[in-house]
């Protein structure tokens, strides 16, 4: 299609941009069909949520242009809530031997186990969208792109922008090194970009990597990068656990009493849970595809999760809650139902925890 400049003013341009970027939040409607002899999620058309969950409400046109004028916003960073990034480094290399987690920022974090070094979900660059204006975010990364440690091991929870970000994962170093795992349907990404090492499963699969073992287990969400590849790719959660340490990271979900109390069930608790608080206003809209802050704490509770980290949020503006509202909810809710802060953590952007 060609495009005339002088009749497309910058108005369309954005309004088309944030249509773009709401679509890779909360997709549309579509038929799908079960494949026999096949996972029921598994269909003609690609992928499903199973059990099955309901479909998101198409926005209404004031969501859009709210998620526009935020483009314009820059929320007031609290203090604390970031760490510099020399220090974050420093804080990294402390504990070479032990298990740590460190947060770059939304749902990206590095999980060092058995001396091996995970990315998970990586986010670097300032815009989520496939074009050059979208969600925008308001905290650089804790440990910046080119100074990332050596990493071993990358792991993506499904492909949407915020959570798969192209240029960070061209411009990692080493790439032909890299162990990638990934759910169904993800492989083509990384291997057309230099990745030789790279492993796709379904829900309920595992693959091993010297030691740690790592399997691909049911979210509720979906998945696409454009407005013709709706869920042509698989979304999951993972579980990642090595000889004496475990981790449950749910990347992007909406809440699923069944589907967590099972995980819970399957591997009997975690030392840790990764459980997304924040994208869920409107309600209608995002409920069925993100978990709130009580709802993330849930999850933790399913999965029978010794800590409990939220991610998904106080990195970008992605929907209409304030920015600074959901670690309040998730903090109000854990005292109400006698959880500690030492359990319900919260981290700043840069923090490394032992595990």
């Amino acid at each position: 299609m060609q495009v005339h400049t002088k009749h497309f003013s910058r108005r369309n341009f954005m309004k088309l941009s944030m249509f773009a970027a709401v679509q890779s939040m909360i997709g549309c409607s579509s038929s799908a069909t079960a494949i026999e002899g096949k996972p029921l999620h598994h269909t003609t058309s690609g992928f499903r949520n199973y059990p099955l969950a309901p479909e998101p409400e198409t926005p209404e046109l004031s969501f859009m242009w709210r998620r526009i004028k935020a483009l314009y916003d820059k929320p007031e960073i609290p203090s604390g809530h970031v760490i510099e990034e020399s220090v974050a480094l420093s804080e990294f290399n402390l504990y070479p031997k032990e298990t740590t987690l460190t947060w770059i920022g939304h749902t990206t974090y590095l999980l060092r186990m058995d001396g091996k070094t995970f990315l998970l979900d990586p986010f670097f660059s300032d815009i989520a969208s496939p074009l050059p204006i979208g969600p925008k975010r308001y905290v650089a990364p804790g440990i910046g792109l080119r100074n990332l440690p050596r990493i071993d091991g990358l792991i993506v929870s499904h492909n949407h922008y915020d959570h798969l970000d192209a240029e960070a994962v061209e411009m990692l170093p080493g790439k032909e090194n890299i162990a990638v795992f990934v759910p169904l349907g993800l492989k083509p990404f990384f291997t057309k970009r230099g990745y030789r090492k790279v492993t796709e499963l379904d829900w309920y699969e595992s693959a091993e990597m010297e030691g740690i073992r790592l399997t691909a287990t049911p979210a509720v969400h979906f998945s696409n990068r454009s407005l013709g590849d709706r869920n042509e790719t698989l979304w999951c959660s993972w579980v990642i656990e090595s000889s004496n340490r475990s981790c449950f990271f749910s990347g992007d979900t909406a809440y699923s009493e069944s589907i967590f109390k099972e995980i819970g069930a399957r591997f009997r608790g975690f030392d840790v849970a990764i459980v997304p608080i924040g994208a869920y206003e409107p309600i209608k809209v995002m409920k069925p595809v993100h978990t709130n802050p009580e709802e993330g704490i849930r999850v933790a509770n399913d999965v029978k999760a010794d800590l409990i980290i939220p991610c998904h949020w106080g990195t970008i503006t992605l929907t209409d809650e304030p920015p600074w509202e959901p670690p309040e909810r998730y903090r109000s809710f854990a005292a109400k139902n006698g959880i500690t802060d030492g359990r319900a953590a919260i981290m700043k952007i840069g923090e490394t925890r032992v595990l």
